[in-house]
């Protein structure tokens, strides 16, 4: 019996699953590092209506949908032909606002980062003179009262 079982399994062609009219494609967005081409772990990514951003894979940076929720409970699916606009964003990164074209298939879009210039030697940091630091004139040290 596991030998028909394994016969039928290996006999049945790869057939692929037709997409349904209203069903979206899948977009596949990679974060990187523009410097290194590492991709980065703490990334997220957001649609401009949308009030929470997606986190991205840990491991290997890409995030994968084919369709957004906006709050107000609609939902938009990514259809070929369709412009899609999305902020990609991490800590220590200059934010990437990219525009991308839905294709039918193969929507791999790598979305490289360049990180900021952290260097704090030269901030000089301002002195801010409140009016209760100045020096009071006249009168001595006498009782509290």
């Amino acid at each position: 019996m596991l030998f028909v079982t394994l016969l039928l399994s290996m006999s049945d062609p790869a057939i692929a699953k037709k997409r349904a009219k209203d069903e979206g494609v899948l977009l596949s967005i990679t974060v990187l590092d523009s410097k290194t081409g590492a991709p980065i772990p703490t990334a997220v990514i957001k649609h401009p209506e949308e009030i929470d951003p997606h986190r991205v894979n840990e491991v290997s940076g890409k995030w994968q949908a084919t369709e957004l929720f906006f709050p107000d409970g609609s939902e938009m699916p990514f259809l070929p032909g369709m412009t899609i606009q999305l902020e990609v964003s991490a800590p220590n990164y200059i934010t990437n606002i990219i525009q991308y074209d839905i294709r039918s298939r193969r929507n791999n879009v790598p979305v490289p980062l360049v990180p900021m210039d952290l260097n704090t030697n030269n901030i000089e940091i301002p002195i801010i003179p409140f009016p209760r630091d100045q020096e009071r004139s006249g009168g001595g040290v006498g009782p509290a009262n």
